[in-house]
């Protein structure tokens, strides 16, 4: 059976019809030409994700041996030998492929190194423009890596990729607070928030948008559903960080309603 080499997958390069070739590996695989998303069998789609998650070359045996674990060195090499003869024009066009490894062809972006580059910038406090800033940053870091992937080689790389995003989407939340973008604020704590309730950075990061923004009620609720979740589900309660963020709302809402006096007041 003959195998697809370097030269073979160069000539069918689909950057010969002028459309940039890209795999998204983000909110769910797919295989783009320009705008055109691209239907390709599943046992391809594996193979180059697989591939994308990896910033250099794979040896084949190692390829192999992670895709296909569950059988001998020696038919795991045989089905990737299968999967790569199989391969139709558009998955050949976007890898690089030599008898002793595997990697993306020149030119074939992937949604995943963009969006790490991304959280990177906003961590080290280096924004190269105003899009870093902007719904579409906040939109790519709310993603998850190919979820309903359950292999173990996406589960490691989806548990990096989410704890590097929920920093990241804090961190533009509070940038983003701090320029007086309260919407956009709210939007990226808000995603980090559904990324992970019970992660109490992510809801403080929620808090300081509206108390920044004067909404204490809004404050005062997001504190007080993340006790009863937090209580509820792992029978813990907030931080005594968190309870600082909201100390003065408490207390005015807990102290009993006193006159000039000092009474209390009943209210009748």
């Amino acid at each position: 059976m003959p195998i697809p080499t370097a030269s073979t997958a160069q000539a069918g390069h689909l950057s010969g019809t002028g459309r940039a070739v890209r795999v998204a590996l983000l909110g769910g695989f797919r295989l783009l030409a320009g705008n055109d998303v691209l239907v390709i069998p599943v046992g391809s789609e594996r193979l180059l994700a697989f591939i994308a998650l990896h910033h250099q070359a794979v040896g084949r045996l190692l390829v192999a041996g992670t895709l296909w674990s569950e059988v001998s060195e020696c038919r795991a090499y045989a089905a990737l030998r299968s999967a790569l003869a199989r391969m139709d024009r558009a998955c050949r066009g976007a890898l690089q492929v030599t008898p002793l490894s595997l990697e993306l062809a020149n030119g074939v972006a992937v949604d995943l190194r963009d969006a790490r580059a991304l959280a990177h910038r906003i961590l080290g406090g280096t924004p190269s423009a105003e899009a870093d800033l902007s719904l579409a940053a906040i939109t790519s870091l709310s993603l998850d890596l190919l979820p309903l992937w359950y292999e173990d080689w996406v589960l490691d790389e989806a548990e990096n990729w989410r704890q590097l995003r929920l920093h990241a989407l804090e961190t533009l939340s509070g940038n983003l607070t701090a320029a007086g973008r309260f919407g956009d604020a709210t939007a990226a704590a808000a995603a980090a928030v559904r990324a992970d309730p019970l992660r109490e950075s992510a809801q403080a990061a929620l808090i300081r948008v509206h108390l920044a923004e004067g909404n204490r009620s809004e404050a005062l609720r997001t504190f007080d559903t993340f006790s009863r979740v937090l209580l509820s589900d792992l029978g813990l309660a907030p931080t005594l960080r968190l309870y600082e963020l909201v100390a003065d709302l408490l207390e005015l809402r807990d102290a009993p309603l006193r006159d000039a006096g000092g009474r209390p007041h009943l209210g009748w």
